[in-house]
């Protein structure tokens, strides 16, 4: 009975990838990332385990007969089985309650006709078999409540596949909800094209990756202005620019803009905010006298101990870090990516309060 459920458990990947976005294909497909998961803490938990035997089988006040016993073995088993279920049942209930984290920042320049302005920062939606319209009535409910001047969303709208999204037609709906004084604003990520996916995964191809055109239609509706490469002055006083995907740049953009030339023709003395998916070129972007820089893409790992490794890949993972006069902020993101859980992260919204003080 355990081998089947396993063969069945283990299958579901490939078998979610050939059904594709029909019915059967969208429970298989999330049930496959819900597997995928689990995967992961099996692994880390048998491994763990079997250190811990290693070191009991070699410590002198414990009798190597009760280490290789069956008792032993049926006991730590089923410590094991409790463990990974606790994990993976706590891991996807942690990854459907989006948190609110709040950041003031404080830039000194004149606002011109703003003196403050009140940020949301939203990011890795990912919508597609994994998130639908609960998450995102969640996430708009969650916006409002911080009546937001401005929302940005800094990529990876979408999970690649526009056919996996849940119901488009009511998405677009539950996003119109989000209640800006500004507008609500985003650039694309690396997810946001349109290509095959396996657990989260994407194959290497010589073929340039483009959003699917009704991704940008999705947007349209939804009352969503993409900025692709492209800037807009808020109320005569504030830059607002959103950079292409540095991996995947999308249609029609060969190469991004450089931080130097976003800049190039912007008023030094008014505030600029760049909303950039990956949080990368800060030192650049801090150069070129952007003064808020706001990213996603990380997910802070999602599941540990990824978050553990990101503090090695990213100079900033998550969270806050000033770099010269410039503000990085790196928000975890709403959505998933491969695996339909969180462990050790959250998801969540950034409420920024900016103030201008010249």
């Amino acid at each position: 009975m355990v081998i089947i459920l396993y063969t069945l458990c283990a299958l579901s990947i490939p078998a979610g990838f050939l059904l594709g976005s029909g019915p059967a294909g969208r429970w298989v497909n999330q049930a496959a990332n819900l597997w995928f998961g689990a995967l992961a803490y099996i692994l880390l938990v048998l491994i763990t385990a079997d250190i811990i035997r290693l070191i009991l089988g070699h410590m002198k006040r414990v009798d190597p007969r009760w280490v290789k016993s069956r008792k032993s073995f049926v006991r730590a088993g089923a410590v094991c089985l409790c463990v990974i279920g606790l994990i993976s049942v706590w891991g996807y209930i942690n990854a459907r309650v989006i948190r609110v984290t709040q950041y003031d920042v404080v830039i000194h320049k004149d606002g011109g006709n703003l003196d403050e302005l009140n940020i949301v920062l939203a990011a890795d939606l990912h919508l597609g078999y994994n998130i639908g319209c609960s998450q995102m009535e969640q996430m708009v409910e969650k916006i409002n409540a911080q009546d937001p001047d401005l929302v940005v969303i800094a990529g990876d709208i979408f999970d690649n596949n526009f056919d996996a999204l849940e119901d488009p037609r009511r998405l677009a709906e539950i996003l119109q909800g989000i209640q800006s004084t500004y507008g609500v604003y985003a650039c694309y990520g690396n997810h946001d094209v349109d290509e095959p996916i396996l657990a989260g995964f994407t194959f290497p191809s010589d073929k340039k990756k483009e959003s699917d055109p009704r991704m940008d239609a999705f947007l349209e509706t939804a009352g969503i202005t993409l900025l692709q490469d492209e800037g807009i002055l808020i109320q005569d006083s504030v830059y607002l620019f959103g950079r292409a995907d540095k991996e995947r740049p999308g249609r029609g953009i060969q190469e991004r803009m450089t931080p130097e030339q976003i800049t190039k023709s912007m008023d030094p003395t008014k505030p600029i905010i760049v909303i950039d998916h990956e949080p990368r070129e800060l030192d650049e972007l801090a150069a070129a006298g952007v003064d808020l820089d706001l990213a996603g893409h990380t997910h802070d790992g999602q599941m540990f101990p990824a978050n553990i490794l990101m503090k090695f890949l990213w100079e900033n993972p998550c969270g806050y870090l000033k770099k010269d006069q410039m503000h990085s902020i790196v928000t975890s993101g709403v959505g998933l990516f491969g695996p339909n859980m969180r462990v050790g992260t959250r998801a969540e919204i950034c409420k920024i309060h900016v103030s201008f003080e010249p």
